[in-house]
């Protein structure tokens, strides 16, 4: 069979309540896992000798209860960069390759760099931050034990040099010193907000790192503006990713706490997605 009857094939076999463009692109990520080809190769009709059917429908069976394909597939694509994911962390996102974008522009340049994530997850933005600025120290923290084995993972398979702790950073300080910025991409999802969401995400991913409180959903943003006012180097920064509603909120509360230059970064979408400020 060549690889473009087999990749019709597959969009026909799946049966999500999806748009189109997202069913060609589960199917282009199985065709390039299992098979190794990419869209030129399918586009060129190349024929696929090891057809592998019994793997190939216990994907697309998995694909049809709504599960996410990076879960299934054990992957997610970063910053140009493939990490490793399983339903303990969220998959890395497009949209937060702008928090990285931020934190490289600021400091790529500077010397003595020392930036905590909180929350890391599969660790994305801190392996990936490690990655970009090697002259930097990178710590990170999670309350999740299982958490932060993915992290360490995918910090040993892809050679980036991060700290990592185990810890709730609700209830724990912050035990580093003269931060250049604390970055974090935290639960900021209102419960009030579920029936906006999507199955896969909804029902697959781990609430811990999505929800927060209706009644205080600046919850860990408060921390964060709390604990940087001790933790922070004179002019260290905060770049976090927010929920699209509460941008002026967030704005707010971190002048409240004393930071200055607080700024609203929008996102490809037009969206706000990600809060600055300086102590």
């Amino acid at each position: 069979m060549n690889a473009k009857a087999l990749f019709d094939n597959i969009i026909r076999e799946i049966t999500i309540p999806e748009s189109k463009d997202e069913i060609e692109s589960i199917a282009f990520l199985i065709m390039e896992k299992l098979y190794g080809a990419d869209r030129t190769k399918i586009l060129a009709q190349q024929d696929i000798v090891e057809l592998q059917s019994d793997k190939l429908n216990a994907i697309i069976k998995r694909v049809n209860t709504e599960e996410p394909i990076q879960y299934i597939l054990e992957e997610a694509y970063f910053y140009g960069r493939t990490f490793y994911v399983d339903s303990s962390v969220l998959i890395p996102r497009t949209e937060t390759e702008l928090l990285i974008e931020l934190v490289v522009a600021e400091f790529a340049h500077q010397k003595n760099v020392r930036i905590l994530d909180v929350g890391t997850g599969s660790g994305c933005i801190a392996v990936t931050l490690a990655k970009e600025m090697p002259q930097a120290e990178v710590f990170a923290v999670d309350i999740s034990e299982q958490a932060l084995m993915t992290a360490k993972k995918n910090a040993d398979q892809l050679q980036a040099t991060v700290y990592f702790d185990q810890s709730d950073f609700l209830q724990e300080k912050i035990s580093q010193k003269n931060l250049s910025a604390i970055v974090s991409n935290p639960p900021y999802i209102m419960h009030t907000e579920k029936n906006l969401m999507r199955n896969n995400v909804l029902i697959y991913e781990p609430h811990v790192a999505m929800f927060v409180p209706d009644n205080d959903p600046l919850i860990f943003y408060k921390e964060i503006a709390r604990q940087g006012l001790q933790s922070l180097m004179p002019e260290g920064k905060i770049f976090v990713e927010i929920n699209e509603q509460l941008g002026k909120m967030m704005c707010d509360m971190f002048e409240d706490f004393g930071y200055r230059n607080t700024s609203i970064i929008k996102d490809l979408f037009g969206k706000d997605r990600i809060v600055t400020a300086s102590r």
